[in-house]
């Protein structure tokens, strides 16, 4: 600043038009030494200029980035955030709008579809069928063979029985269910057994006619099941005959009991211990039996009975019980019964055996049946041992 201040005297005369080219040359001699210092100071003055600018936008421009770089970052949270507050708006319809579709899928509805095959098996409502099972339990009817020739004047029993013709040389056996139509479940299970068989209807079960055809369309004989007084104090069923009786109240009983239901065959006796005993009861029941053409079959529940007697008198078709199949309900019990039915059939040529429609007897029979004529022995109805043993008629 020293050297500055004679300066400026030379400038304000330099300034000053001076007509003395000497004093003009000396001042232009000195002027390149101030103008070289001049120029070093001004470089030196510009690049502490520089150096100062520059120092000063570096801060400034790291400055700025480490802003920049906070300020960014934050900023970016911040509006993102912003942007989902601002989203949310417009997604609450989106979503609306995607879960709508969802059950919109009409493809459940037609899931829902598929379950209506579930109704498909609904086709189980054939269950109401099962009346029909009890149709469909039953063996088709056995071809008919040819009947026997029955003479226009035969009698009822040869008209109404099952058309059979035993082959020659084999033991018959005749397999009688008693009790039939009271139990419908277990008589319809009877039924369903391989025909020939014969049952016995009692003249009280319900719907007689009717379960009577359904047994006779199965292929078996008929029967009637005639209550009567036992010896102890059971109870034989409505309407039973018994010794107390007149003649004209037992044949009352019997009419009845014999109008009950048609196409059968003959009559035996359910329980009537006491009362088959008893002879003079005995004759007005056999004596309207034989009137009108039909069988006498004795269940011998009493060794005292008067009823195979009687029928010899009355020169009727008669035949007896030779075993009973089940006073002890087991399958094995029937069983053995049933194999000492065989010893008999062997040993006089036939047997009638008599069971009960009881589970135990029922299936001892479905699987003893198949065996027996493996064995060769046949089954027959009552009235072929009738017809080949007995011809009181």
């Amino acid at each position: 600043m020293a050297k500055k201040t004679p300066r400026k005297p030379q400038k304000a005369a330099a300034r000053k038009p001076s007509p003395k080219t000497p004093a003009a040359a000396s001042g232009r001699a000195v002027s390149p030494v101030l103008l070289a210092l001049a120029g070093v100071i001004a470089v030196f003055a510009v690049a502490l200029g520089a150096r100062f600018i520059i120092g000063r936008d570096a801060p400034e421009t790291e400055s700025m980035v480490e802003r920049e770089a906070p300020v960014i970052a934050p900023a970016s949270p911040i509006k993102a955030p912003p942007k989902v507050a601002e989203a949310p708006p417009p997604p609450p319809p989106v979503r609306e709008a995607e879960p709508a579709p969802v059950p919109a899928p009409a493809p459940p509805l037609q899931v829902t579809e598929a379950p209506a095959p579930v109704p498909v098996p609904a086709p189980p409502p054939p269950p109401a069928m099962t009346p029909k099972p009890v149709v469909a339990m039953l063996p088709p009817p056995v071809a008919p063979l040819e009947p026997p020739k029955v003479a226009p004047g035969s009698p009822l029993w040869k008209k109404n029985a099952l058309p059979f013709r035993a082959p020659p040389g084999k033991p018959a056996i005749a397999i009688v269910i008693d009790d039939m139509g009271v139990d419908r479940k277990r008589s319809n299970r009877a039924v369903s057994l391989p025909a020939p068989l014969t049952l016995a209807w009692l003249p009280y079960a319900h719907e007689l006619p009717a379960q009577a055809r359904t047994a006779r369309a199965a292929g078996h004989e008929l029967m009637l099941h005639l209550p009567m007084e036992p010896s102890g104090s059971a109870d034989p069923g409505p309407q039973a005959l018994r010794v107390s009786l007149d003649k004209g109240e037992i044949l009352r009983r019997t009419k009845a009991a014999l109008d009950s239901f048609d196409g059968y065959v003959g009559v035996n006796n359910h329980m009537g211990s006491r009362f088959t005993a008893d002879s003079a009861a005995m004759a007005p029941v056999l004596g309207e039996i034989a009137r009108r053409g039909l069988l006498w079959l004795d269940s011998r529940t009493t060794a005292k009975s008067a009823g195979l007697t009687l029928a010899r008198e009355f020169q009727m078709p008669f035949a007896g019980r030779d075993i009973f199949l089940d006073n002890e309900m087991t399958v094995s019990a029937v069983r053995g019964q049933l194999a000492k039915t065989e010893q008999v059939a062997r040993k006089q040529g036939y047997a009638i055996a008599i069971g009960h429609p009881h589970d135990a007897t029922i299936d001892a029979l479905a699987s003893w049946m198949p065996e027996v004529q493996k064995r060769g022995f046949v089954l027959v109805p009552v009235s072929a041992v009738v017809r080949a043993h007995h011809t009181g008629g």
